[in-house]
């Protein structure tokens, strides 16, 4: 295929990944579920599992093999733009405000989860003619990613669940903002640690081990101490001009160039570069500028790319089908029971703590960066990914009605009502 060629068909590709981005938000939107949720599922429907079931010569055309390439690069720009803006939501003020709770509901949700996917490895490892795991990854390695990726929460769909309920200052929405925060943070520290080892070479996983803590403390110390003076300056002009927008977006792609080099992941620095920018204006404007174009053209990219690598039909077995369910029920129990259980500990009434829990369940995107990172880095084989989005999905279709089950307006007392009237 010609590059004209390919450049034609990448263009067909976009307008046909749009309209159905768009049409499967709307069919979403009347069922109350967010536009994330609809996206994870749109990328799966133009995956093999429908399209090329039911289309396969309309599937080749559309999505060549030798346009993977194209859609792979685009979509890591659009983690590396997405991740930026998830840390510009880090809110490092409030996890101190419910610290204490939010530290053992986050503790919870990571240690039980992290147990039973290195559990269900070493399980899986048993039974190596499924080929779940590439061959040669070490059980350590194996057990590490599985459990990392069991513990993820899904903290951009849990804050905009939170926006949308209203209950953004709430004890709540500010116990569920700040474990989930944690609860991230720790498992992407987790699966840093898998993606420094997992290339067998010792200088490597040393410069991994050692770079990604000194990314973080040049970006949040002496780079955090020059932008300020730019975050002054933005409160002052009200506006985040081209030429310091520009060289906003050379930052964070220098810090997704130094960890992706040094063979964390892009996402990693990007994401601490988002937490060392300025609060304030200078944040909502550069919010303003990324999140319209990254959400509504770059992620529904990753979306399909994810989709085209998840292939329902390498489900053909009991087994596999016993051990889809077996996950996303470890994945609820883990995540969810644990951080209501956690909660409840904490003093939480009945219902914060099951609502938490059921907010802090949802994986969503995150889990699919994750995943994609194992499928990439050959740690994880294509039936295992498919298992794992399956699991995302659930868990993240789940969260919005389980949540408004339970968190429903408490009527206010009929004297009070009386005594407004």
């Amino acid at each position: 295929m010609s590059p004209f060629d390919l450049s034609l068909r990448f263009f067909l590709q976009l307008v046909f990944i749009l309209a159905v981005c768009q049409a499967t938000a709307w069919l979403f939107a009347k069922v109350g579920q967010s536009r994330a949720v609809s996206e994870m599922v749109a990328g799966v429907l133009m995956g093999p599992s429908l399209l090329g079931w039911l289309a396969p010569s309309a599937s080749a055309y559309l999505f060549p093999k030798a346009s993977m390439p194209i859609l792979f690069s685009i979509a890591q720009v659009a983690l590396v733009l997405y991740m930026f803006t998830v840390g510009m939501d880090f809110d490092l003020a409030l996890m101190r405000s419910r610290a204490k709770s939010a530290a053992l509901v986050s503790a919870a949700g990571i240690a039980v989860p992290f147990a039973l996917g290195v559990a269900i490895a070493l399980h899986i490892l048993a039974r190596p003619e499924d080929g779940l795991f590439t061959a040669g990854v070490a059980p350590l390695q194996a057990a590490l990613f599985l459990g990392a990726a069991m513990s993820i929460t899904a903290f951009p769909i849990l804050a905009r669940i939170i926006h949308e309920q209203g209950i953004s200052k709430t004890a709540l929405g500010t116990l569920a903002l700040a474990a989930g925060s944690m609860d991230d943070a720790a498992a992407w520290c987790l699966l840093a640690v898998v993606l420094s080892a997992f290339g067998h070479d010792p200088g490597m996983a040393i410069v991994a081990v050692a770079g990604g803590p000194l990314v973080a403390l040049v970006l949040l110390g002496p780079v955090r101490r020059l932008l300020a003076p730019l975050g002054a300056r933005v409160e002052r002009e009200g506006t985040l001009g081209a030429g310091v927008f520009t060289r906003v977006l050379m930052l964070v792609m220098l810090a997704a160039f130094v960890t992706d080099a040094i063979r964390i992941y892009a996402v990693f620095g990007a994401f601490i570069a988002g937490v060392a920018m300025p609060r304030g204006r200078f944040v909502e404007e550069a919010k303003k500028r990324i999140e319209p174009l990254t959400s509504g053209f770059l992620l529904p990219l990753f979306f399909v790319y994810s989709g085209l690598n998840t292939r329902i039909g390498l489900l053909a077995s009991p087994a596999l089908v016993g051990l889809t369910l077996v996950i996303v029920l470890a994945a609820c129990l883990g995540k969810g029971a644990a951080c209501w259980a956690a909660a409840r500990w904490s003093g939480e009434s009945p219902r914060d703590a099951l609502a938490a829990g059921i907010l802090m369940n949802a994986r969503g995107l995150m889990e699919l960066i994750i995943l994609n990172i194992g499928l990439e880095r050959g740690i994880i084989q294509p039936t295992l990914f498919t298992i794992m989005v399956l699991m995302a999905l659930a868990t993240t279709l789940m969260a919005t009605p389980l949540f408004r089950l339970v968190w429903r307006p408490v009527p206010a007392p009929a004297d009070s009502a009386g005594a407004r009237a």
